[in-house]
């Protein structure tokens, strides 16, 4: 799937996702001057069929990826949340290795609490993001298929 595909609304994250993909995945490969990395999840809109391309904090569990629909604490969840749960196939970039992965939504309690805290741990602010909105945020694992 090429950048030229990709349909997003975000000026801002679509000049950090191309940047991120015409370097192989050796630039921009961080959310701005943080440091802390960030990976690129490719799926597919559930309306549209078209290409989404989004960035998320890059959270590890063994092989698997942590997929947090914080949305800065927003009201609602974003729209890759609703593309996953239609459409769950994905293809994970981070950095230069680029694999398919299936993503499934966190429903279990004990794995949610648990992969909760590596989110937090990865990146804080998520925690203050759960207090600033009256929603569960989202919590999908995105494991090799």
């Amino acid at each position: 799937m090429r950048a030229g595909m990709m349909a997003n609304h975000h000026n801002e994250y679509v000049f950090e996702v191309e940047l991120y993909e015409s370097s192989g995945g050796t630039e921009g490969t961080t959310l701005r001057d943080t440091g802390l990395p960030v990976i690129i999840v490719t799926h597919i809109g559930n309306k549209t069929g078209a290409v989404r391309k989004t960035p998320l904090m890059r959270v590890k569990d063994g092989n698997s990826y942590v997929l947090v629909g914080s949305q800065g604490g927003a009201p609602t969840d974003p729209v890759w949340v609703h593309n996953l749960r239609v459409n769950p196939d994905v293809e994970i970039r981070d950095e230069t290795v680029v694999r398919p992965m299936r993503a499934r939504e966190v429903e279990d309690e004990d794995e949610r609490f648990r992969l909760w805290k590596l989110a937090i741990a990865a990146y804080p602010p998520y925690a203050e993001y759960q207090e600033r909105t009256a929603r569960r945020i989202p919590v999908f694992v995105a494991e090799r298929s």
